[in-house]
């Protein structure tokens, strides 16, 4: 595992050169759509808790808890996101995986120069433990050129920093727009499919079978097994400087571009009124795209449907409901906005 190196630089320092830290919500204190979620490990791509953090799971029958956990054992922070394996799965399949993962837009992304002479080195860092020494997987996915970097760490039963750069990649381009273009992932289970390969730290290459730790340690193991995670930060250079702290405020703004819940109400709009209306309401912060999912749990008056839910120009949802006769034409609940990569 590679030593850490802090970089002290001022306050003034920072300011000039701006946010430092990629992740969004690093410090795991975001969690719009709930605290816990058991029986993860059933549906790939799912967003369990803690805002941005993704789970990426592949034909395992192993099953976690994950929650956003109260830490009062780490100085500085807070939270932390907590993985416990419920359900072991010790006869791993070659397609099997288990991903802790962010995903980050290309446009976020172009201060790395990646795919040019000048590419910048990368560096990872984030505190971790678990309830037993383990070995982990931390991987650099190029989405759009399908090109990987990937470095061991080791995990103890108390609290440490892990520090990895990554070497700048001069091959593949990352599009330039707001679509997927990289992750930044733990690896915490893997099949042969990604392990049967000769694994070399801290190179890109394009060999599936290679992306993950020779010394890789399997989560589902034992129901005993968990994993803490907080204080994620991927910056340029090849130090990792001090947690990036932001106040939250800013983390939850960051967090609504990809996820957000708003309490839409529509009482005037459909009153007295037959056949089709629609009804606008601003959303907390502009959405990444029009095209994401919507879901609700809103309630309407005995003469009112509603048709469609869209977000028009990423800032604004439009609700459109068919009504059958006059009075009692409300719409009112929760809208949930999702647009994550």
């Amino acid at each position: 595992m590679a030593l850490i190196k802090l970089n002290n630089r001022s306050s003034e320092d920072n300011a000039i050169n701006g946010k430092r830290n990629l992740i969004v919500n690093g410090a795991m204190q975001v969690a719009q759509r709930g605290t816990s979620t058991t029986g993860v490990g059933a549906s790939n791509g799912t967003y369990p808790t803690v805002d941005r953090f993704m789970i990426g799971v592949s034909s395992t029958a192993g099953r976690l808890t994950m929650t956003q956990e109260d830490v009062s054992d780490l100085a500085g922070f807070a939270k932390a996101t907590k993985l416990a394996c419920t359900t072991i799965d010790t006869s791993i399949d070659g397609a099997e995986f288990l991903q802790l993962v962010q995903k980050f837009e290309g446009q976020n992304l172009q201060r790395l120069k990646k795919g040019t002479s000048s590419a910048e080195s990368v560096t990872v860092s984030f505190y971790v433990k678990g309830n037993a020494s383990a070995t982990c997987t931390l991987e650099l996915q190029d989405v759009d050129n399908t090109r990987y970097n990937s470095q061991e760490f080791s995990v103890t039963t108390s609290w440490n920093r892990v520090s990895l750069t990554f070497v700048g990649d001069t091959s593949g381009v990352l599009d330039s727009d707001n679509a997927r273009s990289l992750d930044c992932k733990v690896w915490l289970h893997a099949g042969s499919n990604y392990t049967g390969g000769t694994h070399t730290d801290n190179v890109w290459h394009t060999t599936t079978n290679q992306r993950v730790g020779d010394n890789q340690t399997s989560f589902f193991d034992s129901t005993d097994r968990t994993f803490f995670i907080t204080g994620w930060q991927m910056e340029i250079g090849d130090v990792a400087t001090p947690f990036e702290h932001e106040d939250i405020a800013t983390t939850l703004g960051k967090c609504q571009r990809y996820y957000q819940k708003i309490w839409f109400r529509a009482n005037n709009v459909f009153t007295d009124f037959t056949g089709t209306q629609y009804a606008t309401q601003s959303l907390v912060n502009p959405i990444r795209t029009d095209g994401g999912t919507i879901t609700n749990n809103v309630t309407t008056g005995a003469n009112i449907s509603i048709d469609s839910m869209v977000i028009v120009n990423t800032n604004t949802l439009q609700v459109t409901c068919t009504s059958s006769g006059a009075h009692n034409n409300w719409v009112t609940g929760n809208v949930f906005v999702d647009s994550e990569l």
